[in-house]
């Protein structure tokens, strides 16, 4: 007889209830202290049965209203919640109502807790373990309720953007938001605020476990440095004296660490019960499935890892992959999910349920000197822009793209390829160096003037490729005359140690220049780069913005000076642009968008990761046969050794039997016997067990990079004739005439709000009396959003588009330098000079009609005279009060002093310099 939906519901939540660890039983054949956790069917209550009974330590505790598969479950609650409300008086129970209310389909899974306050149903991947009720039976209040009751904030050492991200999350919590999202500025703290409320939620929450995702290994390495470091305030000891703190390498979690990191790709497996390379976790899961269809095998319960075993997950970079198609590891977990990110998109903001608990984006940074903003410098080169020619009259060399082995070969005719070709089908050694060599020239003249031209700034390059790597590091070498220290390949595939290379470049004067494919494009802090070059495009807008992070973060001078001794301050970077990145049209990162087509790197990685849909499997094997028939007898015998004896015809075929209706009805009549009609749950266990067969050589990395290097054109012609020249080389002007443009609006926006601007700009001269305030105000609104725009911001651009007209530069500590940006911007003032300067010509001029008019001044009335010039080019105003309070005239006597040297007529005098200087 066919079950019915409702019984096929029960058959499902017997399974989810077994796995759990829960003790099932007939009503009849009940027995409440036959384990720690006792579910009893058809339990008869006062208002009738209850599907499930939950018996945890003898005690009722819980109820399960089954439903079958398919009905929506938000008005079960309250149906069944009647069963909560009255129980019998001989029942033994932990209080007067049931605590713990399940509604499940089988598929579908709600639970409540009715002590958290406002109790609401959230969704479950399967049931809690009887163990983890137990526990939280025996505590006062919930964590819900706990995280209701967290003590103020102290904020020493903290940013404001840090503890605007921690009232924002914690409030956000507070309300039993299940998802939260904290926008920061890369290099504004992310993980530092991330041991902030990890050392909260676990000291003050109470908080089990929280777990910190990332999806790349050395990104862990990072963020288990940065718990080591952290001081808690008043704590006295490090966060990991008091709290372990794992990074997983293994498949082991420490069932007493506190906090666990791992990537994304290691938890997956876990939950699978697989075990998982560690190379498979240097690259980013990004990398290899962003915008690609497809899916992953799917998660199933796994009793060594609950759905409770954390109370929070911090997902890392959370717009990238980490919510794709890998989000049912994020949603297998009954936790909150708490994002970090620099660059949200839509899509993230959709999957965090667009609760944005703070925002802090990168030109606020600047503006709080937390990051430092940059210039972009473009260089054009011939062949960079044009392409080129490789003439065919002679033998030309060729790279083997696997082997690195060079040939020379004689072309059938000439070969035009253009610049996307570059560094591709066709390298451009002089292209290479006309780059370098302009960077060369340029560096302490146009780039990083005032550097006494020993030390080259902490040079980060982005390449295509690990070929394209390794030309770089040679032609960077020869350039500069320099030897292997100099410059350094960080890639997955240097034989040097990447930890050790990464660490070097980030705290050792050598190497100067570092060269680098995806390794270090994210994530990786490395404070001391004050140059970006792009020499690789980049076509998704949020990764050109991670990548564009590694130049942003701020340095102590100290610091800056141990790797680089002439440098003094890192006030920004320069970003160049080889290709033209900064003008290409980026793309919107969508990882759920679906395309037709996949490469096959990224195809192989995902096979290894754990991707078994019939569609891959069978393109896999397509591709594998067609690999075997295109390449040579001695490549087909190095991915036989690689894969101990098997061929890539036989590894295709394989494959393709993994998905056979027919391969996999015979060993299902082996496994079953000869006859036997099989379930869905069997026909779906047998082809699992094949494909994972089928596809377990493939685990091997050094097998799939082998095939990744002998799918790829094994060669890569050498273009030495073409003689490559920079057609142009200069700053960005658009981004400096976008400020500009952006001061002006300010000004015209704000003319007759602001009282500066309104004695600056539109009032009538006898009014103009400016003050300290009126100045500050002016520059603090200039900051806000939209403008994000400084002092220094807006006069670096002018530079840019009328050097002739600009002396000096402002000082960062005096806000008085912006009374001369908006003179000059206005038309008032011919040339933009600091506004001390404007000071010390008007002073002089003063001095000179006190002269001539016979008024003479000792030589300590003079030294009055210069402090009372430079306290008005930094304050615009003076009072007898700021002689009693501010250096140097409180060391001199203050005002009494001041009236002793200068008589009566003190105060006019200093009513007439201020009208004469400050004006």
């Amino acid at each position: 007889m066919q079950s019915t939906p409702e019984q096929r519901a029960r058959q499902n939540i017997d399974l989810l209830l077994a796995a759990a660890g829960w003790n099932l039983q007939n009503n009849t054949d009940f027995n409440r202290n036959a384990a720690e956790g006792v579910a009893v069917r058809e339990f008869q209550l006062p208002n009738g049965p209850c599907d499930y009974l939950l018996f945890i330590g003898g005690r009722a505790a819980g109820v399960i209203e089954a439903k079958r598969a398919g009905l929506t479950l938000s008005g079960v609650a309250e149906q069944s919640a009647k069963y909560m409300t009255k129980l019998p008086e001989h029942l033994a129970r932990w209080s007067d109502g049931l605590i713990f209310h399940y509604e499940s389909t089988g598929e579908e899974t709600f639970f409540r807790d009715t002590r958290d306050p406002k109790a609401r149903s959230r969704r479950l991947f399967a049931f809690h373990k009887p163990q983890t009720l137990h526990a939280w039976l025996k505590e006062e209040e919930t964590l819900r309720a706990r995280l209701q009751k967290m003590p103020p904030l102290d904020p020493s050492g903290l940013r404001d953007c840090q503890v605007d991200a921690v009232h924002g999350l914690e409030a956000s919590l507070a309300e039993d938001h299940p998802r939260a999202l904290i926008q920061m500025a890369t290099g504004a703290g992310k993980t530092f605020t991330a041991c902030t409320f990890s050392w909260r939620l676990l000291k003050y929450a109470k908080a089990r476990r929280i777990l910190f995702l990332v999806d790349r290994n050395n990104l862990g390495d990072q963020t288990l440095k940065e718990y080591q470091n952290y001081d808690p305030p008043g704590s006295g000891r490090k966060f990991t004296q008091t709290y372990i703190v794992q990074h997983l390498h293994s498949n082991h979690i420490d069932p007493d660490a506190k906090v666990v990191i791992t990537t994304i790709q290691r938890l997956y497996a876990m939950l699978r019960g697989e075990e998982l390379d560690e190379s498979n976790e240097e690259a980013s899961a990004f990398e290899t499935w962003t915008n690609e269809d497809g899916e992953l095998r799917p998660v199933t319960y796994n009793p060594d890892i609950p759905i409770e075993h954390f109370d929070f997950i911090v997902t890392d970079e959370c717009h990238r992959s980490i919510y794709g198609l890998w989000r049912q590891v994020l949603e297998y977990f009954d936790a909150h999910l708490i994002g970090l990110t620099a660059t949200p998109s839509m899509h993230t903001l959709g999957f965090f349920n667009q609760n944005l608990v703070a925002e802090y984006p990168y030109e606020q940074s600047v503006v709080d000197g937390v990051n430092v903003g940059f210039e972009v410098y473009r260089i054009r080169t011939q062949v960079g822009e044009q392409g080129g020619v490789v003439d065919a009259s002679y033998h030309v060399p060729v790279r083997d793209r696997r082997t690195r082995a060079i040939r020379y070969k004689q072309l059938d005719s000439n070969m035009t390829y253009t610049h996307r070709q570059l560094d591709n089908d066709v390298t451009v050694p002089n292209q290479i160096r006309a780059v370098l060599q302009c960077y060369k020239d340029k560096l302490f003249t146009d780039l990083f003037p005032g550097r006494t031209g020993q030390w080259v700034p902490k040079t980060l390059i982005f390449a295509k490729d690990d070929n394209h790597a390794e030309e770089i590091v040679h032609a960077v070498r020869e350039v500069f005359s320099q030897g292997n220290d100099f410059a350094k390949k960080i890639t997955y595939q240097t034989t040097e140690k990447p930890k050790e290379l990464i660490a070097a470049f980030r705290v050792d004067p050598f190497p100067r220049i570092a060269v680098t494919v995806d390794m270090i494009a994210t994530g990786t802090d490395i404070k001391p780069v004050e140059c970006l070059i792009f020499m690789r495009n980049v076509k998704s807008e949020g990764y050109f913005e991670q990548m564009k992070g590694r130049g942003v973060r701020t340095v102590k001078d100290a610091d800056l000076r141990q790797v680089t001794p002439d440098a003094q301050t890192k006030t920004r970077f320069v970003l160049i642009d080889a290709v033209g990145v900064t003008e290409s049209k980026k793309t919107v990162s969508q990882p759920l968008e679906r395309k037709r087509t996949i490469s096959f790197d990224q195809l192989i990685d995902q096979i290894a990761q754990g991707r078994r849909d019939f569609d891959s499997i069978s393109s896999l094997a397509g591709r594998l046969a067609a690999m075997d028939r295109e390449i040579e007898d001695e490549d087909r015998q190095r991915i036989a050794e690689a894969a101990h004896g098997e061929t890539l015809k036989k590894l295709a075929q394989t494959l393709l039997e993994s998905i056979s209706p027919d391969v996999i009805r015979t060993e299902v009549e082996k496994r079953h016997g000869a006859g036997h009609e099989p379930s869905e749950a069997q026909l779906q266990a047998v082809e699992e067990d094949l494909k994972d067969l089928a596809c377990k050589p493939l685990d091997d990395a050094s097998l799939r990079n082998l095939m990744k290097a002998i799918k790829k054109k094994a060669d890569i012609v050498i273009d030495e004739g073409t003689v490559d020249q920079v057609t142009s080389a200069g700053y960005d002007l658009q981004q400096a005439e976008k400020r500009t443009t952006s001061f002006n609006d300010f000004i015209e926006q704000h003319k007759n709000e602001l009282l500066a601007l309104q004695i600056l700009y539109s009032q009538p001269y006898p009014k103009r009396q400016l003050t300290y305030d009126s100045i500050r105000e002016l520059a603090t609104r200039l900051t806000d959003p939209p403008y994000h725009l400084t002092t220094a911001d807006v006069w670096q651009a002018y530079n840019r588009l009328e050097a002739s007209l600009v002396r000096g530069a402002p000082s960062d500590k005096v806000l008085t330098d912006i009374i001369s940006l908006v003179r000059f911007s206005t038309g008032q003032s011919e040339i933009l000079e600091p506004y001390s300067a404007r000071v010390e010509q008007r002073f002089n001029l003063w001095i000179g009609r006190q002269l001539k008019a016979g008024r003479t001044f000792s030589e300590d009335q003079m030294n009055w005279l210069k402090a009372i010039k430079d306290y008005l080019a930094a304050n615009v105003e003076i009072k007898a009060a700021d002689m009693m309070r501010d250096q140097p005239f409180s060391e001199w006597g203050g005002i009494v002093a001041a009236r002793n040297l200068f008589g009566a007529d003190l105060n006019g005098m200093l009513d007439e310099l201020s009208e004469a200087l400050a004006a």
